[in-house]
């Protein structure tokens, strides 16, 4: 888990200096949040604890208009437990189809985790390989021009791939700040 832990404090930290000058447009938005570990959506719960979520988001570059303009994003789940952390990465699209400060949003990329491959452990989720899919949905408020509350929930898995796949679910709040 520490090597997991300073991954992706590399890749935040790297990205820090885009993030006071924001008139570059490089740095989109930053999420912090809490999170219920494996919740029993579509799979069991085997592993407890609440998770702390911190998550970047990128400006849409111009090559992926073509799919809409979604978001890159880079983010990191850590089980305060013990159990099974992430890191991942992928993109974000994001909706506001109202003109209230209403808006939702789905994401789909990659994870690693720090948990079990393998059923070697009744209270820990067999997640059959190291590299999974993650699907996240989102809805929110904009609560000013800059500051953001959600509800989250993820999931992540192998799909099927692997011989093991019992996924994992989150689900919590976020506090958002958009540069």
């Amino acid at each position: 888990m520490r090597g997991l832990k300073a991954a992706f404090a590399i890749v935040v930290l790297a990205g820090l200096p885009y993030a006071a000058t924001a008139e570059d447009g490089f740095l989109s938005e930053i999420k912090l949040g809490a999170l219920a570990h494996d919740v029993p959506l579509l799979a069991s719960r085997d592993e407890r604890g609440l998770d702390f979520n911190v998550e970047a988001l990128f400006t849409s570059p111009a090559a992926l208009a073509a799919l809409g303009a979604p978001r890159p994003h880079v983010g990191a789940s850590i089980n305060g437990s013990g159990d099974t952390s992430q890191a991942y990465a992928g993109l974000t699209w994001e909706w506001q189809p109202f003109e209230a400060p209403l808006w939702g949003a789905f994401s789909f990329g990659g994870a690693v985790h720090d948990g079990e491959r393998e059923n070697v452990r009744e209270d820990r989720k067999a997640l059959g390989s190291r590299v999974l899919f993650r699907l996240g949905a989102e809805i929110g408020y904009d609560v000013s021009e800059s500051v953001r509350m959600s509800v989250l929930w993820d999931h992540i898995s192998n799909a099927g791939l692997a011989e093991e796949n019992e996924g994992l679910n989150n689900f919590g709040i976020r506090l958002g700040y958009r540069f």
